[in-house]
C-alpha cells in the first residue's frame, strides 16, 4: 500500500515521502498514530500543493533575510568600554552587549546565539558576523569607544 508520511518514521522514511508499506503496518501503525495517510490521487495532489506553498514561503523568508542582511551591513553599532591607564581595557565586549546596543541604537532584534564575535578586548572597529537565516550571514560593524 502506498502511504504519504506526515511525520518522520524511523526505518520507513521522512515527512512528505510517498512510501510502499504492508497493508497491516499502514492500517495498524501509521494510520492509527496519525503518522501517514493513504496515497490517493487527491492526497498526492494536496501534498504537491503543500510542498509548493512551503517552498514559496521559504523563498520569501530567504528574500527578507537577504534584505535585512543588506540593511545590517550598512549600519554601525557603538559600544562603550571602560579603559584604564595606558589604554588597557577591563574585560571584553560580549555578544549580549552588542545585541543590547543594536536594539537601543538601531531597533534591530538580533539573537546573541547567532552572532560570532572574536574576543573584543580593545578599542576600535570590528566586524561581527550575524546569522540572520541558515543561508544568509551579515557583518555588523561594531565600534568600541572609551566610556568616560
Amino acid at each position: 500500500m502506498k502511504v504519504i508520511l506526515l511525520e518522520d518514521v524511523k526505518t520507513v522514511g521522512k515527512k512528505n515521502d510517498i512510501v510502499e508499506v504492508n497493508n497491516g503496518y499502514a492500517r495498524n501503525v501509521l494510520f492509527r498514530k496519525n503518522l501517514g495517510v493513504e496515497a490517493t490521487k487527491k492526497a498526492i495532489n494536496d501534498l504537491k500543493l503543500k510542498i509548493a506553498h512551503d517552498d514559496k514561503i521559504a523563498q520569501e523568508k530567504l528574500e527578507e533575510a537577504k534584505a535585512f542582511a543588506k540593511e545590517i551591513e550598512t549600519k554601525e553599532v557603538v559600544v562603550k568600554m571602560k579603559v584604564g591607564e595606558g589604554g588597557r581595557t577591563f574585560g571584553s565586549i560580549s555578544t549580549k552587549e552588542i545585541v543590547n546596543a543594536a536594539k537601543k541604537q538601531l531597533g534591530f532584534e538580533l539573537d546573541k546565539k547567532k552572532m560570532h564575535a572574536d574576543h573584543i578586548k580593545s578599542l576600535g572597529i570590528y566586524d561581527v558576523s550575524v546569522k540572520v537565516h541558515p543561508k544568509v550571514t551579515a557583518n555588523l560593524k561594531v565600534k568600541v569607544e572609551e566610556d568616560k
